[in-house]
């Protein structure tokens, strides 16, 4: 049997919070404060997430 290797984040659809603060290179809690509340999220059972798509239209949006 082969061992499942989870998705490079680059082929991820949907990330944490966590995940995708990094990927903005910010703290989790301004992720919190400042970013999660402008983002539409993915619900997963009880858990929520983050699309790769959506953090795009964020940083599209917030271009200086």
């Amino acid at each position: 049997m082969e061992a499942t290797q989870s998705p490079d984040l680059a082929t991820r659809l949907a990330l944490s919070f966590d995940e995708a603060a990094a990927a903005l290179h910010v703290s989790r809690d301004h992720f919190d404060r400042h970013i999660r509340p402008h983002l539409r999220l993915v619900q997963q059972g009880r858990v929520k997430r983050v699309s790769v798509g959506e953090l795009r239209r964020w940083v599209d949006e917030n271009e200086a």
